[in-house]
Order: structure tokens, then C-alpha cells, then sequence
């Protein structure tokens, strides 16, 4: 990308011809350069099998690309048409309750089934050999949302070829019990085809099993994929993507997806009733910028208000600036919306669009010009990086593992404590990477790994290795117990981090329902507590109630060149978490800034030094040298942010230490 893309799903179906030219002329306003077409029509251009009408599609590129606007060119195979199902009904998705859903929507359809791969493949074919080479195509749109409704099917058809997935996996029934541990309960395999999907059942089901099952169905959408994109490779030059929903959709291991896609792009909507949801927005930029190793784009966002939460609350003035650029100072090299012109009928006719129901004489569609003004002003960021020396470490499945039922509490969530961390880095004024355990992590001042219960013995040893070469390590409780079979690692816990660590965990001690404790530095905790055994590690903070009063709460472990902390409790932000991350960040010399208000975000990409004000009062930052980026306002030494305001700096000289 040479320029910022800007634009949104554009469905012309939906309109008579005659709404087309009003479309583009406005798209032109707005700036907009690049549009996704085609994401849901397969019932439009194949209305019988085997038959084609392309005339609507022709008209609508070509229109396009006289206009000096890029497609964005989907392929429809989410929304399957009526007739597949009709001709098919074995596609049907089936629950975890063996109901086999209706159709009406889409994404009701089983990714395992032969019928719909190959239907999938010849309108794929189709698409791909009449608009391959047109110049309008920029970009591939394959599919839409992989994984969105459809996870994971329970039919008949998914357990053979859940089957067949084992069997690639494991190469022998032997091997699977061994990994699976199916000697517990005496439920041993004797042939990959007595192994059951794991649907409704009593509860108990072996862990291993439900592990191996989200493995495989996250991989079958993937399969899925990877023959899209081998059929529009043989036809086109211009580089694929399918649009992720990071971090929402907890099934898909989005860094094995990372590996098939040209672009990263990313689908991101604010719970709108969330408190802080701006601080949710930046961790999902950030994520997908880690999954991407490096700039990314911004598939579908919303101009105000959804159509699926309970209460669809529009974006308050300036809200929609601020999360656009917060997308862009992040790492997205395109902001996209769903969509240009909103819908008068179907499921989502009261989801905001960039050209809303009230038209032009709207504050959404001046805001959406205003932006598509500043984009072009912005170009000098693409391609750039986003500077970080603190990673986070993520890994989707040890967010499935650590859910699975039976553990020691229910209030052992995934995300509870990566955004507990995150945030508490945010307020801190910190940028962070997110990274995989077992990647590279060298160029990084701290890594911080606060939900890390699924840890490879690999991933165990990469992190012993980036602390004696100098690493800060921060884990958190209930880190490093089992490996990637959900078996717990030998010995004491915390199995793969108890060398790292300098620590042995005697036992875990779960709080009650709202229970809460402190520490001897006056800092709480809640959910969790245990009974250290510090083997090397020293002790900066004890329990001084609960269970384990008396007993170390964080640790400190020197080990060769590097130092590695362990938190034993949920720690508050306010009175202990904070204080933790500060030791960590200094003792690291990770550079923050001072003197700024919390709610002031502040990310340094490239030459830019994005300035967003996410309070409700005028603030100041001082020490920044520059010119504004968009109206060209020389600063030295001072920069004035109105509530809710974004300002973009271009810095000159060097920037001054404090500023990231």
C-alpha cells in the first residue's frame, strides 16, 4: 500500500443502477480510494447451479474503476445460496446439542462438508478466472469471517473428518492415548474412528480430546482458506486476505492464520457500553499488529452504532475519529468500514454505515469526509512501524485450555488478566507488542505473560533463555502448568517456568466467591492465592491474610544476566499491579512518559506521534518538538490536545527521552 485505504463493504445489489453513480461521486468525496464488493452475492451471480449472471458485477467494476476507486473483491462463499442447501442438506450445521440448524442467515453451514468445498471451489474458479486480471482488483476478500457462526459442526461429517485429522496428528492410535492420557477412566482407543466428536455429553470429557477438537476445527475453516487462495493464485497477481475478528473470536489461532494471508486485516466493534472500551480497541490493534509482525489493516469498523448489542449505542462527538486513528497510530495501514450506504431491509438495516438512512446532511457523514481528508494528509505512515520495547505474551490456546471445565476456579479467565495487564501498561502511557511464547522475544526491554496455563516445554525454555541473556520477565499465578496436551508437567507447578521462576507452588488456594485479601504492601488481590516455596527467588511482597499469610505473594528471581517476577494473586491496579509494573518497567529502562494525564494516549509510529484524548478535559503535553501533521502548527516544546481531540505530530530532532 503506497496510501492509506479507505472505505467499507459496498453492495450495490442492494440499489437500483441508478443509486450507483450517486455512490461513487460521494465516495470521491469522502476520499474513498478502495471498497469491498461482491462479500455476499453468490445467490445473485449463481441464482441455479451452473448457472451465471455477472452483468450486475461487470457494471459495478467497471463503474468503480472509471472512477479511480480499488475493489476489494470478495468471494461470497459465507452466505451459501438457497439452492446449495436444497440440493445438499448434509451441509447443515449441526450444534453441540445434534440439532441441525435452519437456514435464513448465513455461516449455517458445516466447513467439513465435501458438497460445500466444492461448490466453495467452482464459484471460486469462476470469479477468479473472469476478474483475476482487471486492474481494479487490488485485493482478494476471501470469505467472510471465517469461523463467525460456524465454528465447529458436531454432524457425521465433521467426525470422520476429525478423524482423519487425528490420524495425520498422531500417525497411531498408541500415540494418541499416550498424548491424550486416556488411561484415566480407562477410555482407551483402539481405532481413530471409536473417538466420538465432542458434543453434549456428560460432564468430564477428556480435556486432551476437547483441546484436539478446537485444534481441528479452527484448522478445517483454515483448509478451507488455504484452497480459495490457491484457485484465485492461479488467476491473479493481487494478494488475498480474510477478514479476522482479533481478539474476539477465541477459537481461531489467528497466528497459524497469520501464515496463509497476503494482509492481516482485522474486523474490530466496540462494546459500546463497556467502560474504557477505547482501552479494548488499542489491545486489539496491538494484537493484530502482533499477528501480523508488522502493519496491518482494518477490515470492518463501525461510523456509530451496531445492530447486535442488547443497547446500540451511537459513538459520542469524535469518538469514531479517535478509534479510527488509534487503528492507524497502531499499525492499520486501512481503515474500512461495514459499510458505505446503510441498508434499508435485512438483519443489519440499523447498523451505522459511512452514508447513513439521514444521507449527507448528517454529523456521521461529515465526520467520514473529514477523515477521508486527514487520511490523505497521513500517507506518510504507511509502511511505517509502531515502536515497543514491552511484549505481552498471547496464545490462543491457552485460552481454550485454561476455560475447559473442571478447574480449579470458574474465575480463571484468559482475557481477565491479559486486559488487566495490558490496561495497567496503558495507563502507563507503555506501547506493547503482543507475541507468541515461543517466538522470538530478544529485542524486547520486558515481556509480560499474564495468562500463560498452557506452556510448551519449548516456550518454557525460550523464556529462561530471554531472562538469562538479560530479560524482565513478569508471569502471573496459574502460568506454565500444562503442556500442549493439557497434561500437567512433571513435577511441582508451575512446571515450565519453575527454574525461570526460582519458585514451587506446594498448592493452590482459589478464593471464594468475592473474596479478596492483601498483601504486606498494602496491595489486594483477588480470585486466587497460593503456597510458595521459593527455590532460588526472593520474596517482595507476603500474603498478609488469607490462606497464605506469611507466605511470599511476588517474587524476584535473579537469573544470570536478567531478573523474572511471579504474581500469586489477581493484583489490583491501584494498589499493586501498577506498583509491580513500575519496578519491572524501570528496572528495565523502559522509557514512559511523564507529567501526562492516564486517559492522554500516546503512540509513536514512523515519524509520527499520535496524541489521543480520550478525557473530557483540555490537557497539554509537554517536551514534544514538531509540526502538526495535518494543519502544519509548529510545536516546540508544548502541545495543546482538546477534550477528545486526536493531534498528530510530526516530530523533528530528537525526541525527547521521556516521550516514547
Amino acid at each position: 500500500m503506497r496510501t492509506i485505504r479507505y472505505g467499507g463493504d459496498y453492495n450495490p445489489e442492494q440499489w437500483p443502477e441508478e443509486v450507483w453513480h450517486e455512490d461513487v461521486r460521494l465516495m470521491k468525496e469522502a476520499g474513498v480510494n478502495l471498497v469491498s464488493l461482491g462479500v455476499f452475492n453468490w445467490g445473485i451471480i449463481e441464482p441455479a447451479p451452473g448457472e451465471y449472471d455477472f452483468t450486475g458485477l461487470d457494471r459495478s467494476i467497471e463503474l468503480l474503476h472509471e472512477n479511480g476507486i480499488g475493489v476489494n473483491l470478495g468471494t461470497p462463499t459465507s452466505s451459501p445460496p438457497a439452492w446449495l442447501r436444497r440440493a445438499h442438506p448434509e451441509i447443515r450445521l449441526v450444534d453441540v446439542d445434534g440439532r441441525t440448524l435452519a437456514g435464513g442467515t448465513r455461516h449455517g453451514v458445516c466447513p467439513s462438508s465435501p458438497a460445500y468445498g466444492d461448490a466453495c471451489a467452482n464459484i471460486v474458479e469462476q470469479l477468479a478466472a473472469r476478474y483475476g486480471s482487471h486492474p481494479a482488483v487490488e485485493l482478494w476478500h476471501v470469505h467472510n469471517e471465517y469461523g463467525w457462526a460456524n465454528l465447529e459442526c458436531y454432524c457425521k461429517v465433521s467426525e470422520r473428518a476429525f478423524h482423519r485429522w487425528l490420524e495425520d496428528r498422531y500417525g497411531e492410535i498408541d500415540r494418541l492415548n499416550d498424548a491424550w492420557g486416556t488411561a484415566f477412566w480407562g477410555i482407551v482407543y483402539r481405532s481413530f474412528d471409536q473417538i466420538e466428536a465432542p458434543a453434549a455429553a456428560p460432564p468430564g470429557v477428556n480435556p486432551a480430546l476437547l483441546l484436539d477438537w478446537k485444534r481441528f476445527s479452527g484448522e478445517a475453516h483454515l483448509a478451507n482458506y488455504r484452497v480459495q487462495r490457491e484457485i484465485i493464485a492461479r488467476h491473479s497477481d493481487a494478494p488475498a486476505t480474510t477478514n479476522f475478528m482479533i481478539p474476539n473470536c477465541e477459537g481461531m489461532d489467528y497466528w497459524r492464520w497469520a501464515e496463509a494471508v497476503d494482509v492481516v486485516s482485522n474486523n474490530h466493534y466496540l462494546v459500546a457500553e463497556r467502560p474504557e472500551n477505547h482501552i479494548e480497541l488499542s489491545m486489539s490493534a496491538d494484537l493484530a499488529r502482533g499477528v501480523a509482525g508488522g502493519p496491518w489493516m482494518v477490515m470492518e469498523h463501525s461510523t456509530s452504532a451496531v445492530n447486535w448489542q442488547a443497547r446500540n449505542l451511537a459513538k459520542t462527538t469524535g469518538e469514531m475519529r479517535r478509534n479510527s486513528l488509534t487503528h492507524l497510530a497502531r499499525g492499520a495501514d486501512g481503515l474500512m468500514f461495514f459499510q458505505w450506504r446503510a441498508s434499508r431491509s435485512g438483519a443489519e438495516k440499523f447498523h451505522s454505515a459511512m452514508l447513513p438512512h439521514g444521507g449527507t446532511d448528517t454529523q456521521v457523514w461529515r465526520d467520514v469526509v473529514e477523515l477521508g481528508g486527514d487520511l490523505k494528509r497521513l500517507s506518510g505512515v504507511v509502511g511505517a512501524e509502531v515502536e515497543a520495547e514491552v511484549a505481552v505474551l498471547w496464545d490462543w490456546e491457552s485460552w481454550w485450555a485454561l476455560e475447559l471445565e473442571w478447574r480449579p476456579s470458574v474465575e480463571l479467565e484468559f482475557r481477565e488478566r491479559v486486559e488487566a495487564y495490558y490496561s495497567s501498561l496503558w495507563r502507563q502511557h507503555v506501547t506493547v507488542d503482543f507475541a507468541h511464547p515461543e517466538s522470538d522475544l530478544s529485542r524486547y526491554k520486558l515481556v509480560v505473560a499474564p495468562s500463560s496455563y498452557l506452556l510448551t516445554a519449548e516456550a518454557g525454555k525460550n523464556l529462561r533463555g530471554y531472562v538469562e541473556k538479560g530479560g524482565h520477565l513478569i508471569v502471573s499465578y496459574f502460568s506454565g502448568v500444562v503442556d500442549e496436551h493439557d497434561t500437567v508437567h512433571a513435577g511441582a507447578h508451575p512446571g515450565a517456568l519453575r527454574d525461570v521462576l526460582g519458585l514451587w507452588v506446594e498448592e493452590f488456594h482459589p478464593l471464594p466467591e468475592d473474596g479478596s485479601l492483601t498483601l504486606d504492601s498494602s496491595a489486594r488481590g483477588r480470585i486466587w492465592s497460593e503456597r510458595i516455596r521459593l527455590e532460588g527467588a526472593e520474596a517482595a511482597a507476603r500474603f498478609a491474610d488469607g490462606p497464605d499469610a506469611g507466605h511470599p505473594a511476588i517474587t524476584r528471581h535473579r537469573l544470570g544476566r536478567g531478573t523474572a517476577w511471579y504474581a500469586a494473586t489477581a493484583l489490583d491496579d491501584a494498589t499493586g499491579l501498577r506498583g509491580l509494573l513500575a519496578e519491572a518497567l524501570d528496572r528495565a529502562e523502559v522509557a514512559r512518559v511523564d507529567g501526562v494525564p492516564e486517559q492522554v494516549e500516546i503512540v509513536r509510529r514512523g515519524p509520527a506521534c499520535f496524541l489521543i484524548n480520550h478525557s473530557d478535559q483540555d490537557v497539554s503535553v509537554p517536551g514534544l518538538r514538531g509540526v502538526d501533521a495535518l494543519d502544519g502548527t509548529a510545536y516546540d516544546g508544548e502541545v495543546a490536545i482538546a477534550a477528545g481531540a486526536v493531534v498528530i505530530v510530526h516530530t523533528t530532532g530528537d525526541t525527547p527521552p521521556h516521550l516514547p
